[in-house]
């Protein structure tokens, strides 16, 4: 039997990758320099116009602002735990993924089964409309098995949510520079504590 060829590489950046990471890549990156695209109602609503996802009139207030921000803080905490980063402790993940289980109460998912397939949709509008589709794609790349191949950089601050391409999933950072200014900062962090253990007034 000849091997399957339609089957995607685990290495291919998915369509519902793109949905997840365009959304938790609004948040301002360090290096960079990405601004706040959640900070208000007008702020959201330019973003979601930009990215087709919204219409003149969609309605979109400041509490709806918040809570696009709230849940992309919670997926960053998550990807930040798909890349092993040391300051996403059991603690602050815990509370991430309670957040997330109440997210999906408030922004639930139905089922639609066609003749091709069946797959989960968002059962509001606007903005709630919006998160509930953040949390189908999030579904669906953990029901594919690729779910842990979005990382979120492990360099404070960036923060910035990536694909893992990798064959053996060892990327932690968005790409060298970041992972270069990590590097630094960890021998400076080392050669400052090696510099206090051999000076006795620290003692």
């Amino acid at each position: 039997m000849s091997p399957r060829t339609t089957d995607p590489s685990p290495l291919t950046q998915p369509p519902a990758a793109d949905v997840v990471l365009q959304f938790v890549n609004t948040h301002p990156a360090g290096p960079h320099r990405l601004p706040e695209r959640f900070g208000s109602a007008e702020d959201l609503r330019a973003w979601l116009r930009e990215q087709a996802l919204g219409r003149e009139t969609t309605h979109v207030t400041e509490a709806d602002a918040a809570s696009a921000r709230e849940l992309r803080e919670a997926l960053i905490t998550v990807l930040l735990a798909h890349s092993a980063d040391k300051d996403t402790t059991p603690g602050v993940l815990a509370e991430a993924e309670g957040y997330l289980r109440h997210a999906a109460s408030r922004y639930p998912l139905v089922t639609v089964v066609t003749a091709s397939g069946a797959s989960l949709a968002p059962a509001q509008t606007d903005v709630p409309g919006l998160l509930g589709t953040v949390l189908a794609n999030a579904t669906e790349l953990a029901q594919t098995g690729v779910w842990d191949r979005l990382r979120a950089c492990r360099h404070q601050p960036c923060h910035f949510g990536f694909f893992d391409r990798t064959r053996n999933k060892n990327a932690v950072f968005c790409g060298p520079r970041c992972g270069s200014r990590e590097s630094m900062r960890a021998y400076r962090q080392r050669k400052k504590a090696l510099a206090a253990e051999h000076d006795p007034s620290s003692k």
